[in-house]
């Protein structure tokens, strides 16, 4: 070895003792992650202790504070010193009592750790106590509630039951307590936790909302049933849709177990899949099961659509090994792939059984008319739709009449399938809106880039007013006429100022308002991510009265009002400064203190608003939201949002023509970006998103051309 590199090789450093502070730090931050994470652990103790009514009261998402309230058995005074030391419990006494465990909790460590990260207090009593007793906790000790008091517990009136108050979590964690600014995000965690043991307990009682509130988020009876508690929180499109199967296995003491499932059928399609698995009563994590129920789904539901599975397996707890993480939500079981095979099996049988019998609905006519007798009869014989079938149905027919094999598809019955086909602006080329300027590129090539908007996901909300108007907007979808937007293909744009575009489906030609389709997308997009909207950043932020002074001083004023224009300019504004903090955090419409308009809600990425018409939307926010009730609030706010997103110019009033030849070349361009937007962005994103409703069938979606009808009035001629 070289001694030169030897003198410069740094010296082993010595190992040291942790303070006890310190390691009982570092324990806290691997249970308690987060408001949810301690919820969870203080309402299994509440589980455990016989409770069949639980409240919890929150403040911004439980980092301020969090209250858990039971009636269980209480806790006795002579063990409150040592309630919240480290590894102390109730559950355990020998190492044996771990392969018969048959509680939530067992190590003693959850109330532990919440007292090195926050402040906490607790008032308990037993049935038998004459009065409630209440006492402090810091770093795991007794504290005395002022400065100068004794830290003993106190006497002090309460029910029955324990009642757990959590006050500025992580105050001592500052790293921690950044990564956990959102606040709504954290109460939909504790929500989402409510709800999972709500479903599992369905005998017990349990109540949520947030502190100050009048009316709570989340409520459910006692001695209900777990089919009535999915219905209840989870929605009635669900409970519907439910299935219920019984799988067990008895062997002997050590293999035997049974399971109960709950899971929805084909009919039932969501958007991402719901599954509550719970092991011996307790919340567990499994992705090999999750993982083994997606796949029995897979050849059932089509592809996007996902089920709600809820699982409560019972297992021999002396086969269960439950201390393999610091949070308990993962836990290891013997024969683990033969049950789970079982259950799976068991699962597809039920769900093939059930899609022998499954109902399909189907729209006889798009856009109205009379059906005559002839046409009913011939329906009839064919037990076919006969407006909305397609070449390929219709080919099937004369094959299975003929019972030959398969014949010469026509040209009256070819479908265009390729995207790649001409359309109407191939014959006047649209750039990429960065490229306008240059020099046009081919539009078949495949170099000219495409917009793809990246994927719109649905935000947890557990908000009743926004879950109602969301099941209103599924209620409400039109089938036939989402197929068409789902599988159509675009043809051109007719007209820009009116808004018209011309779509293809099957042999159908369609003329289309994409104005009021984009109103309608844009309007459920909003609805989709609600409370959680990325910004779009006004640089540098306008001022709110000055654009709202720009909008009212363009309208004419009613003379049934007394009020003049400067005084209805300070009543818009001064309605949404004193509504800034709603904006902000269900909508993302930043407004500063000092009135100046920082950033709007970004519902469609790639796709840019035409901000001249910022004004006239900030000025309709004033009279046009109802702002005394929260579903009608949260509806015409996200309506008028619609209506600004809508493609399109501010359409004058003013007859003469003023401008130049320099802002005519100016409209020229933005009038291709728009084209572009429309074609490329709208019109991809409606395929993906749009539960079109009945209404636009009226005067928004017209079929023009049939081609089979065109070839008839051809041949004559």
């Amino acid at each position: 070895m070289n001694p030169e590199l030897a003198d410069e090789a740094p010296a082993p450093a010595p190992i040291r003792r942790l303070q006890e502070s310190l390691i009982n730090r570092i324990a806290a931050g691997e249970i308690i992650h987060r408001p949810a994470s301690a919820l969870k652990e203080l309402l299994e103790n509440s589980l455990d202790a016989g409770a069949t009514t639980i409240r919890v009261t929150v403040k911004d998402g439980g980092l301020k504070f969090l209250q858990i309230q039971d009636n269980g058995c209480g806790i006795r005074q002579s063990d409150l010193p040592i309630l919240a030391e480290r590894f102390t419990t109730s559950k355990l006494s020998t190492f044996s009592d771990l392969s018969k465990l048959t509680t939530y909790g067992f190590r003693g460590e959850a109330l532990a750790s919440i007292s090195h990260v926050a402040h906490l207090s607790v008032v308990t009593k037993t049935r038998t106590s004459a009065c409630a007793y209440k006492v402090h906790y810091s770093d795991g000790k007794l504290v005395p509630a002022q400065r100068g008091q004794s830290e003993e517990p106190k006497p002090c009136a309460g029910n029955d039951g324990t009642t757990i108050t959590i006050e500025n979590l992580f105050f001592n964690a500052p790293t921690r307590l950044s990564a956990l600014r959102n606040t709504s995000e954290e109460y939909a965690r504790i929500l989402d936790v409510l709800t999972k043991y709500a479903i599992h307990n369905s005998k017990v009682s349990f109540t949520c909302k947030k502190a100050g509130s009048p009316s709570p988020d989340l409520s459910t009876p006692s001695a209900s049933t777990t089919r009535h508690a999915i219905k209840m929180l989870y929605g009635p499109s669900i409970e519907k849709d439910l299935l219920q199967v019984t799988v067990n296995e008895n062997k002997n003491n050590e293999e035997s177990w049974s399971s109960e499932v709950y899971l929805t059928n084909v009919n039932y399609q969501g958007k991402k899949m719901i599954f509550l698995l719970f092991i011996n009563s307790r919340l567990v994590e499994s992705s090999r099961i999750k993982r083994a129920i997606e796949n029995v789904y897979t050849g059932v539901l089509p592809k996007g659509a996902a089920p709600f599975v809820y699982l409560s397996l019972r297992i021999d707890p002396q086969s269960v090994d439950v201390n393999v993480h610091p949070t308990k939500k993962e836990v290891h079981f013997l024969n683990e792939e033969e049950i789970t095979v079982q259950i799976c099996n068991t699962l597809q049988a039920k769900l093939a059984e059930q899609s022998q019998s499954r109902v399909f609905e189907y729209q006889t006519l798009l856009t109205g008319g009379i059906e005559t007798s002839s046409q009913r009869n011939d329906k009839k014989r064919k037990d076919v739709p006969t407006e909305t079938q397609t070449a390929n149905d219709e080919d099937q027919e004369n094959e299975h009449a003929s019972g030959s094999g398969p014949k010469k598809i026509y040209s009256h019955h070819k479908v265009r399938t390729s995207l790649k086909d001409r359309t109407l602006d191939s014959m006047f080329p649209v750039a990429n809106p960065s490229q306008i300027g240059k020099e046009p590129t081919d539009p078949d090539s495949e170099a000219q880039p495409q917009a793809r908007s990246r994927d719109v996901k649905e935000s947890e909300c557990f908000l009743t007013s926004v879950n109602q108007l969301r099941n209103r907007t599924a209620k409400g979808k039109h089938k036939l006429l989402t197929e068409i937007l789902e599988k159509h293909t675009f043809v051109g744009i007719v007209d820009v100022n009116r808004c018209l575009s011309l779509i293809q489906y099957s042999t159908k030609l369609y003329l289309v308002n994409h104005g009021a389709l984009a109103e309608e997308l844009f309007y459920q997009l909003g609805l989709r991510q609600f409370g959680d909207f990325s910004r779009l950043k006004l640089e540098p932020p306008p001022s709110l009265r000055v654009l709202v002074k720009i909008a009212v001083d363009a309208e004419e004023i009613s003379e049934e009002t007394t009020l003049s224009k400067s005084d209805i300019v300070d009543r818009i504004v001064e309605t949404l400064q004193s509504r800034r903090s709603m904006l902000s955090e269900y909508f993302s419409l930043n407004i500063s203190e000092d009135g100046f308009v920082q950033s709007l809600p970004l519902i469609l990425r790639d796709y840019t608003p035409n901000l001249d018409k910022l004004p006239l939307f900030l000025m309709r926010l004033g009279p046009q939201v109802n702002w005394t009730s929260e579903t009608d609030c949260f509806e015409s706010f996200l309506r008028e949002l619609a209506y600004f997103y809508v493609p399109g110019p501010i359409i004058s009033d003013d007859p003469i023509s003023t401008t130049t030849e320099q802002e005519t070349d100016d409209d020229l361009a933005g009038s291709k970006a728009e084209r572009w937007q429309i074609q490329h962005i709208l019109f991809p994103a409606m395929r993906r998103y749009l539960a079109a409703p009945k209404s636009l069938l009226d005067r928004d979606v017209v079929q023009i051309a049939s081609l089979p009808d065109l070839y008839k009035v051809f041949e004559r001629c």
